[in-house]
This record gives C-alpha cells, sequence and structure tokens, in this order.
C-alpha cells in the first residue's frame, strides 16, 4: 500500500467535548490520500476513547498515547515523526476542517513543489492564490502589511523533509509555531494560501487564555530578536535597522495612548 500524501496530525489533552467533531471534520475531507495521527497527551477524560472508537472504523486513522506528558510542541513533533506522508497538516482536536481545505492545500503546494510551507495570508491585490514568494519576500511582508508569521499551527501545511531539516518545532512554549515560521521561511520559498481554510474554536480551556498567555508578548520578541540575529536572516541589516526603529516608534505610541 502506497504511502498517504499529506500526514494529518492532531495532538490532544482533555478533548473529550471536541475531539470528535474534529476528526470527523478530517473523514468529510474532499481530498481522501490522507492518514490521520492523533497522539494524546494523557488526557484523564474520555479523549482517548473517542479517538480508538473512529480508529477502529477507518483505516486511515492511527491513535498514540503517551506514556508521561509532553506538552503542546514536544508534542507536535512526535505526531510528525509518525507520518508517512509528504506533506504534514496540523489540526488541533478542538478545531474543524473545511470539507475543501486540504484538497486546497495539498494542490496548493503540487503547484510549487520547490516551496517548504504554506500559510494562509492575508489577500493581496496583486495576485490570486496561491502563490509563491521567497524567502526575502516572505519577511519583508512578514513586517510589512501581512504578518504571515503570526499563523496557528492550523494555518499550515508543510514539506516533512523541510520539517525536519529545520529541526521541526524547538518546543518553546505558546511561540513555536512563530518561531518555526522564521526558520523555515529562511531556507523555502512559502506559498500563500487563502484564508479561513480552519475554523478556530474558541473556548475557555485554551492557553491563550491562561495566565502563562501574560508572558506571551516577551517571548514573541524573543522568537524574533533571535530570527534577526540568525547569520541565516535573508534581511539587510538596513531592514533589519529599520524594523527595530518601527518597533520602537510603535512602543512609543502604545505608551503615550495609554497615558491618554
Amino acid at each position: 500500500m502506497s504511502a498517504p500524501v499529506v500526514s494529518v496530525l492532531m495532538t490532544s489533552y482533555n478533548r473529550e467535548n471536541f475531539i470528535a467533531d474534529a476528526i470527523k471534520s478530517v473523514l468529510e475531507s474532499t481530498y481522501t490520500n490522507f492518514e490521520l495521527i492523533i497522539v494524546d497527551d494523557c488526557s484523564t477524560d474520555s479523549t482517548l476513547e473517542i479517538a480508538h472508537s473512529f480508529a477502529s472504523k477507518d483505516g486511515r486513522i492511527s491513535v498514540y498515547q503517551n506514556k508521561e506528558n509532553l506538552g503542546d510542541y514536544p508534542n507536535r513533533n512526535k505526531a510528525a515523526a509518525l507520518a508517512k506522508g509528504s506533506y504534514l497538516k496540523y489540526l488541533d482536536s478542538d478545531d474543524l476542517l473545511y470539507k475543501h481545505s486540504l484538497q486546497i492545500m495539498v494542490e496548493s503546494m503540487f503547484a510549487f513543489p520547490q516551496a517548504g510551507f504554506g500559510l494562509s495570508a492575508i489577500g493581496d491585490n496583486r495576485y490570486p492564490y496561491p502563490a509563491m514568494i521567497s524567502s526575502l519576500e516572505a519577511y519583508q511582508e512578514h513586517f510589512g502589511e501581512f504578518g504571515h508569521f503570526n499563523r496557528a499551527p492550523g494555518s499550515s501545511i508543510i514539506l516533512k523533509k523541510a520539517f525536519e531539516e529545520v529541526g521541526g518545532f524547538s518546543g518553546k512554549r505558546m511561540i513555536g509555531d512563530n518561531e518555526l515560521w522564521f526558520k523555515l521561511a529562511r531556507y523555502y520559498p512559502l506559498v500563500k494560501l487563502p484564508r479561513d481554510l480552519v475554523w478556530d474554536r474558541v473556548h475557555a480551556g485554551q492557553e491563550s487564555r491562561s495566565g502563562y498567555a501574560k508572558q506571551y508578548e516577551a517571548l514573541r520578541k524573543s522568537v524574533l530578536d533571535e530570527a534577526l540575529a540568525h547569520q541565516d536572516c535573508p534581511l539587510s541589516e538596513q531592514e533589519i535597522e529599520a524594523i527595530y526603529k518601527s518597533m520602537k516608534r510603535t512602543s512609543i505610541i502604545k505608551k503615550i495612548k495609554k497615558l491618554i
């Protein structure tokens, strides 16, 4: 049996209220040459049992349970290590894929085989999507009006070879996706995909609503500093200097608004 083209990777932890809908959304995809890998991170509710119930009925689903809790991004790395597909497609166990999402993402990557990853992007009136841009353009547009690297894992499709070559996620909590996009874009072109290919559920149990989320801006700044200081950063020294000047102006404006 030939390997699937794309591996849909779903990590889970105590998502009994949501994971069934997430799995169903993958199984209803118009694109069918996929595998669904579910890696449970020691859930204490019925998440694992629900996942197994789907796997028993569909051979494309594989379910694994960690012996110890790894945390979000290390668990994403584990799921990727289990993947047989040429492309990796993350879907959180509380979110949903639209029926057409996999079709659009896979066909977009096929159109640009030299690209390392694709991200849902803000619309561009210069050309229709999908469209491929260089490493330099990806960085320039990120710091311009597009903010490409502010996307969550569910917004992406990644060439597995590229993911492995940059070492996957570092394991940094909450900010690992932002960091990965900088790493991938240093060495690979980016495919700009249409927006809204994944429905992101909002609920009280998300980490973005936890106490740890208060550190997000500081974590994001550390990732940015590391990316801009990297020897393979495609931006010129003048461009990097301009970015920091712009950030400083923005910070001053925010402080003034708070005072007002």
